[in-house]
């Protein structure tokens, strides 16, 4: 079985880097390198992960770098990887025992496939939550790649996806962004990719909705049009432009219900005009419909407390 480069981005992350490899120590027969990218932590990350990895005799190589960036950090190491296959996974990520291995084995199984797509286990503030099984995939590269982008099949998560060496190329993550970057890699590594699928789960995947929802309150919009602006680069790649209007509508939705929950409602009503006007299923369409007329109602009830108050 052949063996894969691990990318791991950190950045002072010494309180979970050693569970984070603990977790990969099973794959250790499998795991030929793993390119720890120490990106300008403060804290001791990179000590750790050496005594971490000593101890469980993994493969491991600790790359400095100075992005501040998760997608600048991986691309450091993606240019350094040695192994045919690349499996990425975050710092704080777990990876569930034989997951790697699962995913090898489906590319020996179909020799001609360079990207396979496994199951993922959410876990929300620490509570495990839904697997979330990928599905909906096809044979046609370009049909998968504007499916994932327009939402239409279950996304992936950095840590459930092996990738070969040779798809990946020259192809890197978009850096300076401050969310959706990893879709954008997937989506050009679909608009090319013979992938395949299996149902196990390979990682946990931790997600934290207030840190999630954080990155979408500093700078809305300049933070927007510049993520729109490297999302309308996939253009060079076969996937069409009414694709990409479909996932500004689903970013621009997501922002929206954002500052509707913190109250700014005049920010919510700016992304809900752009998410209205994107090509969307009918479920998203309601969903406008619905956000709308919650704004409208809590800026008249404001409106009416405001009189009250006046005339009071």
């Amino acid at each position: 079985m052949k063996a894969a480069s691990v990318v791991i981005p950190a950045h002072n992350a010494a309180k979970t880097i050693a569970t984070t490899l603990a977790s990969l120590a099973g794959e250790a027969e499998v795991i030929g390198e793993v390119l720890l990218v120490d990106d300008a932590s403060t804290d001791n990350t990179a000590d750790v992960a050496r005594q971490a990895a000593a101890q469980l005799t993994l493969p491991l190589r600790v790359l400095p770098a100075g992005c501040r960036d998760a997608g600048g950090a991986r691309n450091v190491a993606l240019a350094q990887a040695l192994q045919p296959w690349v499996y990425l996974i975050d710092a704080d990520d777990l990876h569930l025992q034989g997951g790697l291995r699962a995913l090898l084995r489906q590319a020996e199984a179909q020799p001609n496939v360079d990207m396979i797509v496994g199951a993922y286990r959410r876990r929300v503030n620490g509570q495990d939550r839904q697997i979330k099984v990928p599905n909906g995939y096809q044979a046609e590269c370009l049909a998968n790649a504007s499916a994932y982008v327009k939402g239409d099949i279950r996304s992936v998560a950095v840590g459930s996806v092996l990738a070969s060496r040779q798809l990946i190329g020259e192809t890197r993550f978009p850096v300076g962004l401050a969310y959706d970057e990893d879709t954008l890699f997937w989506a050009r590594l679909m608009s090319k990719a013979s992938l395949a699928m299996i149902q196990q789960p390979v990682m946990v995947y931790e997600v934290s909705p207030m840190r999630s929802d954080d990155r979408f309150t500093i700078t809305p919009v300049k933070r927007f049009l510049e993520w729109r602006r490297e999302l309308r680069t996939l253009i060079d790649c076969g996937i069409p432009i009414s694709a990409l209007k479909t996932r500004e509508g689903l970013v621009a939705l997501k922002i929206a219900r954002v500052h509707y929950a913190r109250g700014n409602l005049e920010m919510a009503a700016r992304f809900l005009a752009v998410a209205a006007a994107a090509p969307k299923r009918k479920s998203d369409a309601w969903r406008c419909v619905r956000y709308k007329v919650k704004i409208w109602s809590r800026r008249r009830f404001s409106a009416q407390g405001v009189y009250l108050q006046d005339a009071l």
